[in-house]
């Protein structure tokens, strides 16, 4: 269960807070106190139960106080979710993320709006408590980079892109990052229906480059959990964008989170084959069609002859259909491996597309939803320690 503490002077907003969490899978604590205990361990030792997940600080705590707390937490307890009760974000904002604060809230906050902010903060302790879990003693971590890629265009790239990470999402709230790095005429902020403050463009330079806080603070929240980093708003700023900022950037995000998935421009650019060096899954998709399949095929051995072809491979055939003329056993006998995932054509996914909201994100049982979960769990973490003769099932094509 989740444990939520609230330390504050003020008994409207403890009111409120209280209110908030009813109902909520876990117990509430308030201390009413106006100043804070010296250090992590003199506050974690007067509170017995259920383990704390998420703690709120103010209001009527002094701003340097709780942010010096933040910051002794995001140390020694990381997995604990800090939240800044805070009249204004002004000036607020950049030290709070250097002291690991998770989220800010202004005190004059409905109960709403409080308990969608437990509810965020909670889901991020639990992602942050996984990741850890996950990581080696001693060392950084470092999550999965899983690159969506196609030679041609046209072929539902970023439709598979942002339903694998919606997936991914479900089994690591708040541990999942998409980016978007079809620089030019990237999709993945209209197909999460998103309109993000900052982009690409913004994260590859500046303090981003140099601090992972400034970096996160330029993602987009997404509703169902997950972080999206956006392609720029202008095409033109595609061409100030190198292959080695591209590594770092994702360099930074895999230490970040547990899932990097990365919805990469048509063809095999700059930018995608900076992508593919560092990338643990490659998730290659291709239509029903013969110049996408022969697109695939070549792409393979121009990778192969640079050896960057990834450790994972995964071969996505969309918009399956008997009636093209084509076969499944004609397609893998042309780009020379099996397809793991079919995804056939569907009239709900233009409709899903236009909507904004991804399959996997409506719980929609059409077929193609199937195969979109079939994906997510070769993606997974673990799915390389299963016996090898079922890496590559035989796909059938309705």
């Amino acid at each position: 269960m989740s444990r939520y503490v609230l330390i504050t002077s003020d008994p409207g907003f403890e009111r409120r807070t209280r209110q908030a969490a009813t109902g909520l899978h876990g117990t509430f604590h308030a201390i009413a106190a106006d100043h804070l205990p010296p250090g992590p361990d003199d506050l974690l030792r007067i509170l017995s139960g259920d383990p704390v997940e998420v703690i709120l600080l103010g209001p009527g705590l002094q701003l340097e106080e709780s942010i010096r707390l933040a910051s002794l937490f995001d140390l020694q307890y990381p997995e604990i979710s800090i939240v800044l009760v805070t009249e204004s974000a002004e000036g607020v904002a950049l030290p709070a993320m250097r002291a690991g604060i998770r989220d800010l809230l202004p005190p004059g906050s409905d109960v709403d709006t409080i308990r969608s902010l437990l509810e965020r903060a909670s889901l991020a302790a639990a992602g942050r408590r996984r990741g850890l879990g996950n990581s080696v003693e001693g060392q950084p971590r470092s999550g999965r980079i899983v690159a969506v890629m196609s030679p041609k265009g046209g072929v539902g790239k970023t439709t598979i892109a942002t339903n694998l990470a919606v997936g991914l999402g479900k089994d690591a709230p708040m541990g999942v990052v998409v980016v978007d790095f079809d620089l030019q005429f990237g999709d993945v902020a209209s197909g999460l229906m998103l309109d993000p403050e900052k982009t690409l463009a913004d994260a590859v330079v500046g303090a981003a480059v140099q601090d992972s806080v400034v970096l996160k603070s330029y993602l987009t929240l997404h509703q169902s959990g997950i972080y999206a980093l956006c392609a720029p708003l202008h095409p033109t700023d595609a061409d100030q964008i190198s292959g080695e900022q591209v590594g770092r950037l994702l360099n930074q995000l895999s230490n970040e989170f547990q899932y990097v998935v990365v919805d990469t421009a048509p063809g095999l650019g700059e930018h995608v084959l900076a992508t593919l060096e560092l990338a643990t899954d490659a998730v290659w998709v291709c239509g029903m069609d013969i110049p996408s399949i022969r697109g695939l095929r070549t792409g393979f051995g121009i990778l192969a002859e640079l050896d960057l072809v990834p450790e994972n491979r995964h071969v996505v055939l969309n918009f399956a259909d008997r009636r093209t003329g084509l076969t499944l056993k004609d397609v893998e006998a042309t780009i020379g491996c099996p397809v793991d995932v079919v995804l056939p054509r569907s009239r709900v996914v233009p409709y899903s597309t236009n909507k904004g909201v991804p399959l996997l994100q409506d719980g929609s049982r059409d077929p193609v939803t199937k195969g979109l979960r079939q994906l997510v769990e070769r993606c997974s973490a673990g799915w390389e320690s299963r016996p090898h003769k079922k890496l590559h099932r035989r796909a059938v094509v309705q």
